[in-house]
């Protein structure tokens, strides 16, 4: 980007504008518009922020941007902007790595606490101002199986191994001695090592190869009793075989944060099994998220305008920001 021109970006944001966007704004011509009129607004546009990273709008759009070079997501997953017309262009993507990566780390912290600690029945007996003695189990020393080995899945490692835990990655290549899994074993080979998991975290990204990897054999082999966790992607998971799973077994439980369906649908079983907890696709959200989504578009923003190294470049054949590139940055 040559910095004595002024590029026109495109934000795709719905209802609601980005904040904080002033400093943007004195350097750029900025469209802000919804799915309907993204079209007209990517005619022309040299950047595009994909603010409203949920949106589907962003394929039936494309033909109409004839001269962008840079897309930037406001979220790590990248699949609602990953299809062939991006895949096999020029147009560089980045996301929002890192901004996550905390938060989620201490949502799956806080729901393996809750299931370890029997807070929901704890909750139920006060409403109904029972005291009731039981004993719970203690975290120390279970075995969690992070499947999944990027950023969001190392901030989780780390957390867990701080409580206490052991644990141990899937990813793409088998390795050991890595420094917030220890071992990590091949995603291939993932049901030789569900089966000595007590807790299961999904969080890899959704891609080709990742897409249904939890169904019903995968859900067969865990260990009865035990508890999965989704704060990857709702895809991941074959939602009627979790469900099969959690009413006839192994599962002792689950904690789903992401749905293959958003909003989950309120005919769905899970809203009313007593084993599971659901939240509204919000493991990462904390107060002040968005001012920081801003902070990462805009700090590259000055990078592209500056020509120099962005950050976060997403390989677009893989769907994620390979870890050779995070080493680099």
């Amino acid at each position: 980007m040559i910095a004595s021109e002024t590029p026109v970006l495109a934000v795709l944001c719905g209802d609601t504008r980005p904040p904080d966007m002033r400093a943007i704004e004195a350097e750029a011509v900025v469209r802000y518009t919804d799915a309907a009129g993204l079209a007209d607004a990517l005619s022309g546009a040299d950047a595009f922020f994909v603010y409203d990273f949920l949106s589907t709008a962003v394929p039936g759009a494309w033909h109409a941007a004839d001269r962008l070079r840079w897309l930037h997501i406001a979220s790590a997953g990248v699949d609602p902007v990953l299809f062939p017309g991006l895949q096999e262009s020029d147009v560089v993507l980045t996301n929002s790595r890192g901004v996550f990566d905390g938060a989620i780390a201490e949502y799956v912290l806080g729901v393996v606490l809750t299931f370890a600690k029997d807070f929901a029945r704890s909750w139920d007996l006060q409403k109904q101002r029972q005291w009731k003695h039981r004993e719970s189990e203690r975290i120390a020393g279970r075995r969690v199986l992070v499947v999944g080995t990027g950023p969001i899945g190392r901030s989780i490692a780390r957390m867990l191994r701080a409580a206490g835990m052991s644990v141990a990655g899937v990813g793409r290549r088998p390795r050991a001695d890595d420094p917030d899994f220890g071992d990590v074993y091949a995603s291939a080979e993932l049901s030789r090592h569900l089966p000595g998991a007590d807790y299961v975290v999904a969080v890899a990204p959704l891609t080709e190869q990742t897409k249904g990897m939890f169904d019903a054999e995968a859900f067969g082999v865990m260990k009865p009793g035990s508890r999965f966790v989704n704060v990857g992607r709702g895809e991941l998971v074959v939602t009627s075989d979790l469900i099969g799973a959690l009413r006839d077994g192994p599962l002792g439980g689950a904690a789903v944060d992401v749905f293959d369906t958003e909003p989950l649908p309120a005919e769905s079983p899970l809203w009313t099994m007593e084993n599971v907890l659901i939240s509204p696709h919000m493991s990462g959200d904390f107060v002040g998220w968005r001012n920081t989504l801003v902070e990462v578009f805009a700090d590259n923003f000055r990078r592209w305008r500056a020509g120099e190294p962005l950050r976060n470049v997403v390989d677009k054949q893989l769907g994620y920001v390979p870890s050779e590139t995070l080493r680099q940055g």
